[in-house]
């Protein structure tokens, strides 16, 4: 295994089209010449256009091979897709960091697919906030931080700056300004725009986008650099088909 790239570890669903989940990520990974491990959490039976079953994978079997990865290899970014419960997430994100303090994290917050099947249900959102502080970075869209944070669109929640990490906020449901993302940092935001591509909804882009920041952070560059260049890349896959599967390539 080469030495010259860096790790980086998906820890996510499988989905047999190959669109979303660990398959989209280790393309993703694999173009950005990222050295990409993949722990699934779920496996799943899908196509592009329709969700039709779900089995989770235990959470000890999910740990222990984190365990042994993190024993094996210096990771230097994981990036995590769908979990079915916010207590998961903590102890997956606890363990990562009692193993690998400098390790970033990026969550994807799937909470439900394309197809309306919920994945997680944050009714137990109490501890949000503590595991949030142990996150580097979470991406999701505007339906996904409405249920997350409710009304930190619509009331401008964002103004108070209360949570404790770092938030992409995808524009593809913003129904003001299509494609246009939106960074919250530490002490400013900035607005990332679309470029004039033409683009298609594609099933999976979520993830692709997410796993192309782990890996532009897994270069070395900074949170707004890494989220910039996965624009870029997520725009190039948006537009490689007119269907709901895209091709990969930088």
């Amino acid at each position: 295994m080469s030495k010259n790239r860096p790790y980086a570890l998906t820890i996510a669903g499988l989905d047999p089209s190959g669109g979303a989940g660990i398959l989209a990520d280790i393309k993703t990974l694999e173009q950005h010449k990222i050295t990409g491990f993949a722990i699934a959490t779920a496996n799943t039976i899908q196509t592009e256009n329709e969700f039709y079953e779900i089995e989770w994978i235990d959470l000890g079997f999910v740990i222990r091979s984190i365990e042994i990865l993190f024993s094996n290899y210096k990771i230097d970014v994981v990036k995590i897709g769908i979990l079915s419960s916010l207590n998961h997430l903590n102890q997956i994100v606890s363990l990562i960091k009692i193993l690998s303090p400098s390790t970033q994290i990026v969550w994807d917050p799937v909470l439900k697919s394309t197809t309306k099947f919920e994945f997680m249900n944050i009714g137990d959102a109490l501890n949000l906030n503590e595991i949030l502080s142990k996150i580097d970075l979470i991406t999701p869209n505007f339906n996904e931080m409405e249920i997350l944070f409710p009304g930190f669109i619509s009331n401008n929640y964002w103004e108070k700056n209360e949570i404790p990490t770092n938030i992409l906020l995808k524009g593809g449901h913003n129904e003001t300004a299509i494609g246009t993302d939106r960074l919250f940092l530490k002490n400013e935001f900035l607005d990332l725009l679309p470029s004039d591509k033409k683009c298609f909804e594609k099933h999976g882009s979520g993830c692709v986008l997410s796993a192309a920041i782990a890996a532009n952070l897994a270069l070395n560059q900074t949170i707004t650099e890494a989220c910039s260049n996965a624009k870029i890349y997520i725009e190039n896959y948006l537009s490689s088909t007119s269907t709901l599967i895209g091709y990969h390539y930088v």
